[in-house]
């Protein structure tokens, strides 16, 4: 089990719903007790809710809002946000039936409410607030998220959606509903509909400086959370270069701010059987990112200061700085032979213009030569996660463990790695990747340089107290 990265014993996270209060986090999340097996083969569920004031110590608040019977329209409790309004707290969230409403011409899939005075103790109104509407599927209508628009002086609420017909059609899209009252809503069409994904889910809005952000997490393309910007919430939403704040193991990411930071709060997927080669199943462990706001206004992501801070209380070693460098092949340079379970390491990086490959390499085994990478491709422009050597073929299947990254400029960049049980998560500068590692072939961690020359600053790698 992770030690910083949140994970309620004998169940898997999923889909979170956060807000802050009161100087807390309180993180309304489904737990799956994969119980016979992962979402959508498991046992209903309602929401749980944890409590944190730095995401490193986390109360257990138990069962928040309890799902419904198996012939109810919320026999469990699908996504959806927290607000507060009129003096108490409004969970709009999304029932769903999978068992028996489908089969008999029911939307599976309907927007409820719920009210609280303390975000702990809950009372569903078991009102259906907006249905899903004609020409959309009734049964892929969810995860509502409602902000108060000043300029218009109502509440926007958003939800992701797709249009009826084959799930494989690309008309996923977020829709929009408004209201003065948060009980009578119209409905205002497509908010986003890009015709790029089958469907939308987890969508978010906020706004930070002169721009409007709206993040979307997709399973039918690199399956993850991206995002689009806009100066109005008419739009246009425009796509940067990079329009991911992580990977594949990195999903249904939602934002939540304190007043000065916004942070992401998404989880890292486990596999099957716990096997390298195998695909992601739903739920797993909850990692926290800060989302950097550029210049330029694009977003980034960081390690959480508290989090940086609780991993760098102990220190394990320091190695100094060196160079290491050959133009033909590979160099290598041992950092460690082995490193605590849960882990910072805390280093800066320059690479020479023109290196074609720098490798941080971890659970290595050296007399095998196997092990875990992350691959900062610098002549192919992205930073990538596999094992190695990939052989037999597919040892692991990294589809879409990457980031794109540009670091061959001969700055001085950042590099913050974490390891926490079996995940691994790495920050260069203000682009992440996390990864989850099943079959460690050793303990030592290691960099290498193939084609180029690389500058690494001190090395320090340091653990929890």
């Amino acid at each position: 089990m992770p030690e910083v990265y949140y994970q309620h014993p004998g169940t898997w996270f999923g889909d979170c719903m956060p807000i802050h209060h009161d100087g807390a986090f309180y993180l309304f999340h489904q737990r799956d007790l994969r119980n016979p097996g992962p979402l959508p083969n498991c046992e209903p569920f309602g929401w749980a809710l944890a409590r944190t004031a730095d995401f490193v110590t986390y109360e257990d608040l138990g069962d928040a809002i309890v799902r419904g019977g198996d012939h109810d329209q919320d026999q469990f409790i699908f996504a959806g946000s927290v607000i507060r309004a009129n003096g108490k707290f409004i969970a709009m969230y999304t029932g769903y039936n999978r068992d028996h409403f489908e089969a008999a011409g029911k939307p599976s899939q309907v927007l409820m409410i719920a009210e609280s005075d303390d975000l702990i103790h809950w009372t569903k109104t078991d009102k259906a607030v907006v249905a899903p509407q004609p020409g959309y599927d009734p049964d892929d209508w969810r995860d509502p998220w409602v902000i108060w628009d000043d300029e218009r002086g109502e509440y926007l609420m958003i939800l992701g959606a797709r249009k009826a017909g084959p799930k494989t059609q690309a008309t996923g899209s977020t829709v929009a509903f408004t209201s003065k009252d948060l009980e009578t809503w119209e409905f205002q069409g497509d908010f986003w509909a890009p015709g790029l994904y089958t469907m939308h889910e987890m969508p978010d809005l906020f706004r930070e400086g002169d721009w409007w952000y709206h993040l979307v997490t997709e399973y039918s393309d690199k399956s993850k959370t991206i995002y689009r910007r806009a100066r109005s919430l008419d739009g246009p939403w425009e796509a940067p270069v990079d329009d991911a704040f992580d990977g594949r193991a990195y999903y249904a990411a939602r934002s939540v701010s304190d007043g000065e930071r916004r942070y992401l709060v998404g989880w890292v997927p486990t596999r099957w059987d716990d096997d390298d080669t195998k695909t992601w199943q739903w739920g797993g462990t909850l990692v926290i990112h800060e989302i950097v706001v550029r210049p330029d206004g694009t977003l980034g992501a960081k390690i959480p200061d508290a989090v940086s801070a609780h991993l760098a209380s102990r220190t394990v070693s320091t190695t100094p700085g060196f160079r290491l460098e050959r133009r033909d092949g590979a160099a290598q340079q041992v950092l460690a032979a082995e490193v605590p379970q849960t882990a910072l390491v805390s280093t800066t990086l320059r690479v020479n213009p023109g290196t074609r490959v720098v490798n941080i390499r971890f659970g290595e085994d050296p007399t095998a030569q196997a092990g875990y990478q992350f691959a900062l491709r610098a002549a192919e422009g992205c930073l990538e996660f596999d094992r190695f050597p990939n052989w037999p073929w597919g040892q692991f299947d990294n589809r879409d463990l990457d980031r794109p990254l540009s670091i061959d400029d001969g700055a001085e960049h950042a590099v913050a790695l974490v390891f926490d049980g079996d995940i691994a998560t790495l920050y260069i500068d203000d682009v992440a990747l996390n990864a989850r590692f099943n079959a460690p072939a050793g303990s030592q961690l290691s960099i290498e340089v193939a084609d180029g020359a690389i500058a690494v600053g001190d090395v320090v790698i340091s653990t929890t107290p």
